[in-house]
């Protein structure tokens, strides 16, 4: 634990939920021998990645196309530790077009970007992969305009 040598991580072992692993990683919790990796959204899809664990523990990951890191993924499970991976909360940006038209070009605008989207009813909603203010400075000819309005989050 906060070891200064680099863990190597080959593939996923299993998730906290399975059957059987829940009540190991579970035990290790409890002798304060698990790690958290936290590890953002947007690198879920990545199967190279380099983090450090709650405890310090440097992390090289080089997983297998086939799999997908997750939360909850145990990456390490042994008798002396568990390294399980926690994703943080994605941010987003809540956007309400003025018009279809309006929607249009807002969504083609983000399509131009490769920024990630989701759409709830009538808004647009923008994955913040960076600072907020870095996207409603892009954003701001639609917002100045009145084309499209932020909606502030609940």
């Amino acid at each position: 634990m906060g070891d200064s040598f680099t863990l190597k991580i080959d593939g996923i072992v299993g998730y906290v939920s399975d059957p059987g692993l829940d009540e190991k990683v579970h035990s290790l919790q409890h002798q304060g021998r698990l790690e958290i990796l936290l590890i953002q959204p947007q690198d879920v899809a990545r199967h190279r990645l380099r983090a450090v664990t709650d405890k310090g523990t440097e992390c090289q990951i080089i997983i297998p196309r086939e799999q997908r890191l997750g939360d909850g993924a145990i990456l390490l499970l042994n008798s002396e530790r568990a390294v399980v991976v926690r994703i943080t909360e994605q941010r987003w940006l809540r956007l309400l077009p003025l018009t279809s038209s309006d929607a249009l070009g807002l969504g083609y605008f983000c399509g131009n970007l490769h920024w990630r989207v989701r759409f709830e009813a009538d808004t647009i909603l923008v994955a913040l992969e960076g600072p907020e203010e870095d996207y409603l400075a892009r954003l701001s000819a639609f917002i100045e305009t009145g084309r499209v309005r932020r909606i502030l989050s609940e």
